[in-house]
C-alpha cells in the first residue's frame, strides 16, 4: 500500500500513480507576528474576523499559544514557487505552472483585488497592523515582532474552485490524501482514522 500525504507535492505524486485527480497545488504563503510580552494583556481570548466568504482563509486574527506568546496571522499570500516560505524564494518553473494552470486564471480574474490586498498586507507592516486593529483596536506596529511563516497547499479544480474541503482519492494499492484544509490539524486524528480505515478495507 502506497498513501500518499505528499501537502505540497501530493498532486504530483497522485499524478505519478496515475490518478487523475484534475487538481493543482497553489502555495500560498501565511505570515505570522508575535505580539511582545508587554502587550501580550490585550489578548486574552481567540479573536477571529468574520471570513472572507471569497476564500478558504480565516483572515488575520490572534492566537493565545499553548507554550506561551500570542501570534497574530497569518496572511494568505500567493507564494512564487511551492516551498515559498520567504518573499525572496522563487521558481521560474514552480511559478509558470502556476501562472498557466487555468483554474488559478479563474481565480486570479475573479478575485484579483483580494489578491493584492494580501501582497499589500505581506509587503508593508502598517496593512498588516491595520488588518489587526480591526480586532483590537490597542494594537501598534511597534507592538509586534517578526514571526514563522507557513505555506498552504490548496487544491484548485481547473474550473477556478479552491477546495474547502477534504480531497482523499483510493485506487487499489494507492490512498492519495490531495487536499486537507484548515482545519486539518484539528480534525488530524479523524483524518488518520479515515485514511487507516480505507488502507484496511484494502487488506
Amino acid at each position: 500500500m502506497l498513501v500518499n500525504c505528499g501537502g505540497l507535492y501530493s498532486d504530483k505524486l497522485a499524478e505519478m500513480t496515475g490518478a487523475n485527480t484534475g487538481l493543482q497545488i497553489i502555495p500560498f504563503r501565511g505570515e505570522y507576528y508575535d505580539l511582545i510580552p508587554e502587550r501580550q494583556y490585550l489578548v486574552k481570548n481567540l479573536v477571529y474576523p468574520l471570513p472572507n466568504l471569497n476564500f478558504p482563509f480565516l483572515g488575520v486574527h490572534f492566537t493565545r499559544m499553548i507554550g506561551g506568546g500570542i501570534e497574530a496571522g497569518p496572511n494568505a499570500v500567493l507564494a512564487f514557487r511551492r516551498e515559498g516560505y520567504s518573499r525572496l524564494d522563487y521558481h521560474a518553473g514552480e511559478f509558470a505552472e502556476i501562472l498557466s494552470f487555468p483554474g488559478f486564471r479563474k481565480i486570479a480574474k475573479k478575485y484579483w483585488r483580494d489578491g493584492l490586498g494580501e501582497m499589500k498586507r505581506s509587503y508593508f507592516k502598517q496593512a498588516f497592523v491595520s488588518a489587526l486593529q480591526r480586532l483590537v483596536p490597542e494594537i501598534r506596529s511597534e507592538d509586534l515582532e517578526p514571526g514563522r511563516s507557513g505555506v498552504r497547499a490548496m487544491a484548485c479544480d481547473r474550473d477556478g474552485n479552491m477546495l474547502d474541503d477534504f480531497a482523499i482519492y483510493d485506487a487499489p494499492g494507492i490512498i492519495n490524501v490531495c487536499n486537507a484544509p484548515s482545519p486539518a490539524a484539528t480534525a488530524s486524528l479523524a483524518i488518520g482514522e479515515t485514511v487507516a480505515g480505507k488502507v484496511l478495507e484494502q487488506l
